[in-house]
This record gives structure tokens, sequence and C-alpha cells, in this order.
């Protein structure tokens, strides 16, 4: 076992592994976010009851998705993604290190594929990944650290409304800029990253690749739009106010 995990294909599988983690962990956080932008359609945008029950009614679609993500279910199923997903870092930035000793330069960890030499984010990926750091540790600061964190360990100071944080956060054009280029970045590592994990685990037939290719696209632009949206619905009704 051990020396499968410090082979190359060893490697590569758990940089798979918890890259699938890390697509899991984006799509319900964007979800989530997401309902934020129906409330908004729905004229429900800021609604939150002044109680600290959770799914009271009257309370908007995005206020409901924050009581779910504090449901016990929830609160194990989030640190072992997360978990995922910062082992997928810290091991992607170990296999890029090993990279630049072996090839004198940043370049993805080897993939038997052609497509990797007509693929910019392949070339880039731990470039990328650097990118994609600097939005984990926007949002952990402005959103995790004022929810989260002091609702699971007592740290801090909780902030009882998701709409006011997200209008405080995105009340700034430039932010919301920022963040639009942070999720340009993470189009490309997971557009890239999803056909490459198949091929990882052997899904490597030019016909299922074709096929992988397209589904990698429709996930990684399903998942930035949902953020992306979210950042620009939020940035408007600060505006309005």
């Amino acid at each position: 076992m051990a020396n499968f995990l410090t082979s190359s294909i060893g490697k590569k599988f758990i940089q798979s592994v918890t890259g699938a983690f890390l697509v899991i962990f984006l799509l319900l956080h964007g979800t989530i976010n997401f309902f934020s932008v129906i409330d908004s359609l729905q004229g429900r945008f800021g609604k939150v009851m002044p109680d600290e029950f959770p799914y009271t009614h009257g309370d908007g679609w995005f206020q409901l998705g924050c009581d779910f993500m504090s449901s016990p279910f929830i609160k194990i199923m989030v640190p072992i993604l997360a978990l995922g997903f910062i082992i997928h870092i810290v091991y992607g930035i170990w296999l890029s290190y090993e990279n630049v000793k072996k090839r004198g330069g940043l370049k993805r960890y080897e993939v038997a594929s052609k497509a990797k030499n007509d693929s910019w984010s392949a070339k880039n990926m731990a470039v990328l990944g650097i990118i994609i750091l600097g939005l984990l540790g926007f949002h952990l600061t402005h959103f995790w650290a004022k929810m989260q964190l002091p609702e699971m360990f007592g740290v801090g100071n909780y902030e009882n409304n998701p709409y006011t944080l997200l209008m405080a956060t995105f009340s700034k054009w430039w932010i919301v800029a920022l963040y639009i280029v942070w999720f340009v970045a993470l189009f490309l590592h997971l557009e890239h990253g999803f056909w490459s994990m198949f091929q990882t685990i052997g899904w490597n037939n030019k016909k299922w690749l074709k096929r992988l290719k397209v589904i990698g696209i429709v996930i990684s632009a399903i998942i930035v739009l949902l953020f992306v949206s979210t950042a620009i619905n939020a940035y408007i009704q600060a505006a309005a106010i």
C-alpha cells in the first residue's frame, strides 16, 4: 500500500480522489449561495425572521440553505469534504515542488495524454491552484470565519444574517471583479482536472475521453456561474439600498 501511494500512479490517484471531493464541496456551497439569487427573483432577498430557530416560515431560501448547512449531517459531511479539499491543495503543491526539481519548471504531474500538450490549463495547473488559494483565503476570512467558525467552535463574532454578510462582502465592484478572476482560474483548473481524474482511474479511451471533456466543461461552468451570479447579485442588492 505504501509503495502504491508513493508511486506515480498512486500520487495521481490521491490527487484525483481529493479532486472529486473538491467538486462536490463546490457544488454544495455554490448551490446554497445561489439560493440568494432565487430570493432576489422572488422578492425574498434579506428575509430573515427575528428568531434563532432553523427553518422558520418566512425565511428566504438562502437563510434556509444556511440552516441546512448547520444540520448535524452537513456538519459531519463538510469537514470531510473540506479535508479532501485541503489534501488536494497540499498534495498538489508537493507534486509541483517535485516537478520543479525534476523538470526545472512548474508543470503539472505527468499524465500520458496528447491533450496535455495542447491544453494551457494542463500545463499551468499549479499556477491556477495558487490563484484559487487566494479565493479560498477570501472565502474563509469573509464567510466561514463569521458564520461556521463561531457556530462550530465559539470563536469570533457570529453573523446571524447571511444576506447582510453577502452585501457587505460584495458591496465594492473591485471585489466582485477579483472574485470573477478567481473563478475563471477555478474553471480552467476544474475543466482539465475533471477528465484527467477519470483518465487516471482508467477511463482513457478516445470515445469516453471526449465525453468526459464535455461533461467537465459543463460541470465547471455550472460551479462558476453559481458563485459568480451570487457575487453579482449581492453587489446589485447592496447598491440598491
